[in-house]
């Protein structure tokens, strides 16, 4: 062959030992090599790997080599028919002839044979032609370590896994089981999507070679998913970062954990762990509940579900949960049950369905206080407090709270009395207690500092911004809110990074930066529609819509408060309600609609009342003295006006109150109402019976009118009033989506568990 140009092909050619000899000793030929292995050793060549093929052009070849030109767009069945194939050419091609050669067969019925099949290699054939037949020759030339390597990572249920988890499978170092992934790996047996990480061909599934008597089979593998899931020991370590209450699981998991795992200490490392292997989790997790593999089963799910709140990947949590509960009730673990109950009752209290929380809250608490389990208890309350504040039981959520305060103390919780602080200075500030919200929040502030909780003091900051704002200090509740959102972002939260610009943007409006209000309400909303969090959008548009009315952009500033009172009535939330039906008749007055305003104030007000909501019963009582004066009804006006003026006054609300003393001074307006009753007892801790207020109602309007003078110091006099009214909403949007701490040190039933820092922050 010297000296002659020549195309040489050298086919299936096991190693470069092999083709070398083959190779011509003069330049001018090419030579073409094919090989099941990658031939690292083979020098100055040029190398193309071919990898499966993209869905697209596999339900292409499915529709071609079967005939079926309806196929090609790869709708409905097809799609899933091709994935179960790996996308491999070989195993579509046989199942594609089969499908030709079978015309009533149809691709629903062939996917689903395929799923449920224990072995599919077994179903992809063509005569005397296999694909198992082509992985088996590829099987054959591995060592036998390596087939047993093989074997292990098949069982993994999910589609990928890293070093780590084929350690503990195969229970060797994790070098070594490096180094048997590369082996696989030059075999093509294996991909590698990513960095530290490999996937599972079609091979992975179901294993083409005979399983040896001593290897277990995948529906016998006790110790190997037991191994496989407690590798994930950082499932536990690394959920702990979101503070997830069941994330600290309560009891030790069967088997014992590997010698060599992830190290999920940091914040950034766990969080990219878990989002790197949440699809094998879940998979996991549904493996483990379809096989009675318990406490798996739930353990996982619980692992997981602060970070998938955090995420916004809320579906995914509510499969897993729910799979979870049915696990733990089959396996008649009361305990199990009540703690996915609780984390279920926060999942749907956090995708806003109030009457679905309740009710799994109300059945753990019911497990809980069965067991005697006092931790299980004292979160179970706290979310339950959350509940009911979000649907305006305010004396109900404060009781919740404050049994919860009194048990963390107990129990010496400092971290746990922490956030049982923040929920009850929480529930102080919407009732409009501010001096007593602002002495638990920073209470609060200064226990999480103490044990070095981050998250918390994100939190923390926040809630006591939102009080400086309602209370008239506007550079300390900008400085809070700009160190909230530090570190949230810090942290990788998109849920209190979206809550902390919507803050800002209301301190923005309040100091006449519109732009910059309008931007960050702009932001907030499209994170807080990213994380699919109906509760945050409203509050935002409410937000956005009273910086458009400031702006003068009437039109956009109704669509916005419209849009959010549709949201809040489909949430079933009353306090939203009574924010935008004020926000509405605001605006509404502006554009002299004086009537219409009056009727929506109206509403607002007989919301406020009825879930005792004292910053927006005062508001809707301003709203209609403005109407009042608007329309000349001097005696009404005054009336109402004084009436916010007593609640403004008694909640703090220093500047309003201002503004409302003003106008009443510019009118020569004395009140002919009687004095309204006391709102709530000043700087104390609220209890459900200091919540109960009654309010007198507005006089009748007396005859006569009066002529009205200039508005412009009396009809929503400055922004401050407009930021504050958004600041116990935003709050309160902020308690439901990232307030889920709470707490527990302690040891209770069941064998003397010992149980740490077990909090939710969803």
């Amino acid at each position: 062959m010297a000296g002659k140009k020549v195309l040489l092909l050298l086919d299936d050619a096991a190693s470069h030992e092999q083709i070398r000899p083959l190779l011509p000793g003069t330049t001018g030929s090419l030579v073409l090599i094919t090989s099941r292995r990658r031939l690292t050793a083979l020098d100055d060549a040029a190398v193309i790997s071919l990898d499966t093929l993209p869905p697209s052009e596999a339900a292409e070849l499915l529709a071609r080599l079967a005939g079926r030109a309806e196929l090609a767009s790869g709708a409905g069945q097809v799609g899933e028919l091709v994935r179960l194939c790996g996308y491999l050419p070989l195993a579509i091609g046989m199942l594609a002839r089969q499908l030709r050669h079978h015309p009533a067969w149809t691709v629903a019925g062939m996917a689903a044979e395929l799923a449920a099949a224990r072995d599919r290699l077994a179903m992809m054939h063509a005569e005397n032609l296999s694909v198992a037949a082509a992985f088996d020759l590829s099987y054959r030339d591995l060592a036998a370590t390596q087939q047993r390597l093989f074997r292990r990572a098949g069982l993994v249920p999910g589609p990928g896994f890293d070093a780590y988890a084929v350690a503990a499978l195969d229970d060797t170092s994790l070098a070594t089981a490096r180094r048997g992934l590369a082996d696989l790996y030059d075999h093509h047996l294996l991909a590698e999507p990513a960095l530290a990480a490999t996937s599972c061909t079609i091979c992975c599934v179901s294993t083409p070679a005979p399983w040896p008597p001593a290897m277990t089979r995948p529906n016998q593998m006790p110790r190997q998913a037991g191994c496989w899931t407690t590798t994930c020991i950082p499932p536990w370590a690394a959920g702990r970062h979101f503070d997830t209450w069941a994330s600290t699981f309560r009891r030790p998991l069967p088997g014992h954990p590997p010698p060599e795992a992830p190290d999920p200490s940091a914040f950034g490392q766990a969080a990219a762990w878990l989002e790197a292997e949440r699809t094998n989790l879940h998979a996991a997790a549904d493996y483990a509940a379809g096989r009675a593999r318990f406490p798996h089963a739930f353990a996982i799910p619980a692992a997981m579900s602060g970070f998938l709140a955090v995420r916004g990947h809320s579906d995914q949590s509510a499969a897993l949960h729910q799979g979870a509960l049915a696990a733990a009730r089959h396996a008649g673990d009361r305990l199990g049950e009540a703690d996915t109950l609780s984390t279920l009752g926060a999942l749907q209290r956090n995708t806003d369905d109030y009457p679905a929380a309740a009710a799994s809250l109300a059945q753990a608490l019911a497990l809980y206080e069965e067991a005697g389990d006092q931790p299980g208890q004292i979160y179970t309350l706290g979310e339950l407090g959350l509940v009911r504040a979000w649907t305006g039981d305010y004396p109900a959520a404060a009781a919740s709270h404050q049994q919860a305060l009194v048990l963390a103390r107990r129990a010496g919780d400092r971290r746990g009395e922490a956030w049982t602080l923040v929920g009850l200075g929480l529930v102080q500030q919407l009732t409009g207690d501010h001096p007593a919200a602002a002495a638990n929040h920073q209470h609060a502030l200064a226990l999480f500092g103490d044990v070095g909780d981050r998250l918390g003091q994100a939190y923390a900051f926040h809630v006591l911004g939102g009080v400086q704002l309602e209370t008239g200090d506007h550079p300390a509740a900008a400085a809070s809110q700009h160190r909230a959102l530090a570190l949230f972002g810090e942290l990788g939260h998109p849920l209190g990074q979206a809550s902390a610009l919507d803050a800002l943007g209301l301190v923005q409006q309040l100091t006449g930066d519109y732009p910059a209000a309008a931007a960050n309400h702009q932001h907030a909303l499209a994170l807080f529609g990213d994380l699919g969090n109906l509760l945050g959008q409203a509050e935002t548009l409410n937000g956005l819509g009273l910086v458009q009315q400031q702006t003068g952009d009437h039109p956009a500033a109704a669509a916005n408060h419209q849009h959010a009172l549709a949201l809040f009535g489909d949430l079933g939330n009353l306090l939203g309600q009574a924010e935008a039906l004020n926000g509405l008749g605001e605006l509404s007055l502006r554009t002299s609609a004086a009537g219409q305003a009056r009727g929506q104030h109206t509403q607002a007000l007989a919301i406020a009342r009825d879930i005792s909501a004292a910053p927006e019963e005062a508001r809707a009582l301003e709203g209609i003295g403005n109407t009042h004066l608007r329309e000349g009804n001097p005696s009404q006006a005054a009336a109402h006006l004084q009436q916010a003026l007593t609640i403004y006054q008694r909640t703090g609300a220093a500047a309003a109150a201002r503004r409302v003393q003003q106008t009443l001074q510019d009118h020569h307006l004395n009140s002919t109402c009687p004095e309204p009753r006391q709102w709530l007892p000043a700087a104390k801790a609220i209890s459900p019976h200091t919540l109960a207020a009654t309010h007198e109602a507005p006089h009748a309007r007396p005859p006569g009118t009066r002529p009205v003078g200039s508005m412009q110091n009396n009809l929503f006099g400055g922004l401050y009033d407009q930021a504050k009214r958004m600041a116990s909403a935003y709050v309160r949007r902020l308690g439901a989506r990232l307030f889920d701490a709470h707490y527990i040190v302690g040891s209770c039933g069941r064998g003397q568990w010992h149980r740490g820092d077990r909090r939710t922050f969803a």
